[in-house]
């Protein structure tokens, strides 16, 4: 019997896992820089989770969630996206708490799962990189948000990428714009797609959000959002992209982004990427946005928070586009070749003592010709090749060669307790 991998997952193999660790580590590392620290959630949650924070209306509820009962009868589903699992540890473990500095700031690194047609940086299981900010309200959040996609993407070596910003407003504001689109929408039923008929009557928002061409017609003549916005709320935008400018972070105000997610309030944003290479049209790689009342849907309190999510499929699409020498194999550092009675163990122990000292370090376990493990070394990359023979290892001493351009010196094998200072020699 032939075992396949399901349909809509890839295997990633060493040599491009690589290529994830250095985006990954990347991410972390900038994250860190900002004082974001990591949390890790389950992979799957009670269904309810997932339901009640996207949205029962939402494309992610309605047609993509992978959900089932487990032997116990509980309704379980696997994560859809990252917002809701880290909303629902911070209600739990009481994150909210006096003793806690605010804001809380958090990001991950996980598999997530939507059950969608495969495609080009678009699996059925896939992973998200995001980061989560809980506990305040003031406009230098969303802009502190918004700023670390900005910049990630500019150390990862993305190009050509676009911010677009919208505002959704408060409460009231959304009950207004509502209405109006239920009004605008309501004569056309007829003629939109089937999805958007259901939306009308469940979140109308979410027919802006629609790529059927039947809909597509209607769309631009569709009331915006920023024109039911009040005074407190243009206050907050305006405060928001004016910052952006003095940042000199350009953005585009784009009145058709609504994001596909019920959780949104306030400020929400995309970065889009331009190139003619993997896509047609201008595609999304970063969004996020303002949510203050998802912790209180979770039973905690008032808390208001923002943050942004990566599909990082589309980004590694992009990097390997765009920064392959992000990508390129450093290979290892040493090589360690040995020949004669007696060697073996010598050469366990040097690479011990070089891995210990932090460099990468490779020995022929198979222990074949020479020749061969000089084919082998330059095969992996090797920096440097030492040899040891039995003559070597009688006098106490080692050959190393710098495989870019021959150069080799001889040193004691007590000079292996000092390998930095080696390094330096071989750098003259």
């Amino acid at each position: 019997m032939r075992v396949q991998r399901p349909k809509g997952t890839v295997d990633i193999l060493p040599g491009t896992s690589d290529s994830w660790e250095k985006v990954e580590q990347t991410a972390s590392n900038f994250f860190k820089r900002a004082n974001y620290r990591e949390i890790r959630t389950p992979m799957f949650e009670n269904y309810e989770v997932f339901a009640r924070s996207s949205g029962e209306s939402s494309d992610i509820v309605e047609k993509e969630m992978y959900d089932f009962d487990d032997k116990g009868g509980r309704h379980i589903a696997l994560r859809p996206e990252g917002t809701a699992g880290v909303v629902r540890a911070y209600v739990e473990n009481k994150l909210y708490g006096p003793e806690i500095v605010k804001p809380f700031n958090v990001f991950y690194i996980d598999p997530t799962f939507r059950y969608e047609r495969p495609q080009a940086g678009r699996q059925r299981e896939f992973h998200q990189i995001g980061v989560e900010s809980f506990g305040s309200s003031s406009p230098l959040a969303d802009v502190e948000t918004i700023m670390m996609g900005h910049d990630l993407l500019a150390e990862l070596g993305v190009k050509n990428y676009e911010l677009h910003i919208n505002s959704l407003g408060n409460a009231a504001v959304r009950k207004a714009y509502h209405d109006a689109l239920v009004d605008y929408f309501t004569p056309l039923k007829d003629q939109l797609s089937e999805d958007s008929q259901r939306r009308l009557s469940m979140n109308p928002l979410r027919i802006l959000d629609s790529k059927a061409e039947e809909d597509q017609k209607f769309l631009p003549d569709a009331p915006k959002i920023r024109e039911f916005l009040d005074d407190d709320a243009k206050k907050n935008f305006e405060t928001i992209t004016n910052t952006l400018t003095q940042l000199g972070i350009d953005y585009v105000i784009d009145d058709d982004l609504v994001r596909g997610l019920d959780y949104y309030t306030g400020v929400i944003f995309e970065f889009m990427v331009a190139d003619k290479k993997l896509w047609e049209s201008a595609t999304t790689i970063l969004g996020g946005g303002r949510y203050d009342h998802l912790v209180e849907e979770f039973g905690g309190p008032a808390t208001p928070a923002v943050g942004f999510g990566i599909g990082e499929e589309r980004l590694m699409l992009v990097l390997k586009e765009q920064n392959p020498a992000l990508f390129e194999d450093n290979g290892i550092d040493f090589f360690i070749t040995n020949i004669g009675e007696g060697t073996e163990m010598k050469t366990v122990e040097i690479a011990r003592l070089l891995r210990k000292q932090g460099f990468k370090t490779q020995y022929d376990v198979d222990q074949k010709k020479l020749k061969q493990q000089f084919r082998k070394a330059n095969r992996v990359h090797a920096k440097y090749v030492i040899t040891l023979g039995a003559k070597e290892l009688e006098n106490g001493t080692l050959n190393i060669k710098r495989l870019a351009d021959g150069k080799t010196i001889d040193l004691s094998l007590d000079d292996l307790n000092d390998m930095q200072t080696v390094m330096e020699k071989l750098k003259d």
